[in-house]
Order: C-alpha cells, then structure tokens, then sequence
C-alpha cells in the first residue's frame, strides 16, 4: 500500500485491520469498518491512539459516550473499556498502538 486511502475495500461485516508497521513494541494499522458493525467491548493491554481519517462513528470510552467525525483522535490508555458503538460503513481509521515494553 502507498497510499492510505488506496484499495479501502469495505468488508460486509466487522473490520479489515491492514498492519502498516510493526516495529519493536510498535504498531500502527489502517482499520476499515465494514456495513455490519456489532460492539464489541475492548479492554487492551497496550496504550492506542486512533484518528478517525473518514466516514463516523459513535463510540462508548469508559462508559462515556463520543461522536466521532474526520479528524477527531482518541487517546485510549492501556486497560480503558471501550466499544465501537456505530459507524458508517466504510469509515477509515488511523490506529497506534504501543504495547509494554518486555522486560
């Protein structure tokens, strides 16, 4: 992929997670929400910094609810509950997660 907006092929259902780096305790990805979105609840290990680059979403963060439109981040720290409550489909997504380092 050269571009991120290159080849964003909707899936019917879920998400398509593209990894664009993994590097060390690094990882960045390209998410694309498909037309069948269920919440699902998260809780990661790792901290998560996510940019919504196209389309909306709705989103529950530690029981605290955020509409989310292009441009708007989210800073998600390790072990904070949060679920994709909606989204259209097709909307693009910049994630980076950074996980503990190993000892």
């Amino acid at each position: 992929m050269h571009n991120l907006f290159d080849k964003v092929d909707i899936p019917t259902g879920g998400e398509r997670v593209d990894t664009l780096l993994s590097h060390r305790n690094l990882v960045i990805e390209r998410i694309v929400s498909g037309t069948d979105i269920q919440p699902k609840d998260y809780v990661q290990p790792q901290d998560e910094w996510v940019i919504l680059l196209r389309g909306g979403a709705d989103m529950d963060i530690a029981g605290k609810p955020a509409t989310l439109v292009p441009g708007d981040p989210v800073f998600l720290p390790a072990g904070t509950p949060h679920r994709v409550e909606r989204c259209e489909p097709g909307t693009l997504w910049l994630a980076v997660h950074l996980f503990p380092e190993k000892p």
